[in-house]
Formats: structure tokens, C-alpha cells, sequence
């Protein structure tokens, strides 16, 4: 018979951290500081350190692929939490951002505040692949969330055999949400405003 007495004890903190973080993300995505007497500044900073941040996340995880499959594991270790630790940053920021401005719209103006014909159409056309990547990143950093933390918790418990088969799923959603993020930020940023 199998431990799985750490896999148990974290069951229930994987699952409700699974639910508190999107609920709690989708919530405060809709707070804005201003809305409460705060005079606050947009953190108009936050966007492109977080898409660096996500930029970072995808090396330290190919990284910690890398590291593995050259059998150093601590080295592995250090850098899966490294990019645990590099996600929960990101978050943070986004959440900062969001909670200080309001939210960037795809194509909506140009740098003189008008569109014309030839780039209305260019923005048509980039929205909707701008719409599918954002929203298949949206979706899968919802999913990675429990993912990841099984992953994690599997390693701790050192059972690697099982560590292994979901780290097979984690790691290209993962990376797929760590680059598309990256992706997400270089399409919208023309339409920050200034």
C-alpha cells in the first residue's frame, strides 16, 4: 500500500487555493481603488515587469526541464519554486494593476485617438487572434493552478513516479501560460494609455 499521507494532508489546500485564487483575482479585477475615495496613480509600470516576469517564469521552467532530465534534481527543485515563486509575483502585480487602472482595450484607438479604414481592418483581423490567445491564457492559468500545486506537493512527498505523470501535463500548459502572457502584453501595449 502506497503513503499518501502528504498528498492527503495537502488535498484540501490545493482545492481551495484551486477556488480562492480565481475568485478572489476575478473579484478584485473588478475593484478599482478610485472607486473607494483612494486617489491613486494607475501602476502604469506593472504591465511590462509582469510580462516579464511571465517571460522569465517560461526560461526558469525549461530550465528546471532541463536540470531534470540531467538528473540534477536539486538544481530542478530550487527552480520549479523559483518559478512558483516568480507566478505569485506575477499575480500580485497583475492584481496591483488592475486594481489601479482601467482595463486596456484591443485596437480601440490609434496613437491620434482614431482609426482609419486600412487599420480598422488590421485590427479586426489581429483581434480576434489576440481574443483566442487571451482567452486560452485566461482559461489554462485557472486550470495550472491546481496542477501545478499536485505537482509540487507529489515531489515533496517523493513520489516521483506520480510527480512525474502530471509534471508531463503541468509543465506545456504552464509553459503555454507563461508565454502567452508575454504574447498578451506585446499585442495590448500599443493600446495603454499614455
Amino acid at each position: 500500500m502506497e503513503d499518501n499521507s502528504i498528498e492527503k494532508k495537502y488535498n484540501k489546500f490545493i482545492i481551495a487555493v484551486s477556488i480562492v485564487i480565481p475568485v478572489v483575482v476575478a473579484i478584485l479585477f473588478g475593484v478599482k481603488l478610485k472607486d473607494f475615495g483612494y486617489n491613486v496613480e494607475p501602476l502604469s509600470m506593472l504591465p511590462p515587469v509582469y510580462a516579464t516576469i511571465n517571460g522569465v517564469t517560461a526560461i526558469v521552467l525549461v530550465a528546471a526541464v532541463m536540470a531534470i532530465k540531467n538528473g540534477k534534481r536539486l538544481l530542478h527543485e530550487r527552480l520549479m519554486t523559483f518559478a512558483i515563486v516568480l507566478s505569485v509575483a506575477f499575480l500580485v502585480m497583475y492584481v496591483a494593476y488592475h486594481m489601479t487602472a482601467d482595463s486596456t482595450k484591443f485596437g480601440d484607438l490609434n496613437h491620434d485617438g482614431i482609426l482609419d479604414a486600412t487599420e480598422s481592418a488590421k485590427v479586426g483581423s489581429l483581434r480576434l487572434v489576440y481574443f483566442v490567445i487571451l482567452i486560452t491564457h485566461i482559461l489554462l492559468s485557472i486550470a495550472i493552478i491546481p496542477l501545478v500545486l499536485i505537482s509540487y506537493v507529489r515531489a515533496l512527498a517523493q513520489r516521483f513516479d506520480r510527480h512525474k505523470k502530471i509534471a508531463k501535463i503541468t509543465f506545456p500548459i504552464w509553459l503555454y501560460v507563461a508565454v502567452t502572457g508575454v504574447v498578451v502584453f506585446l499585442m495590448i501595449s500599443p493600446y495603454y494609455a499614455n
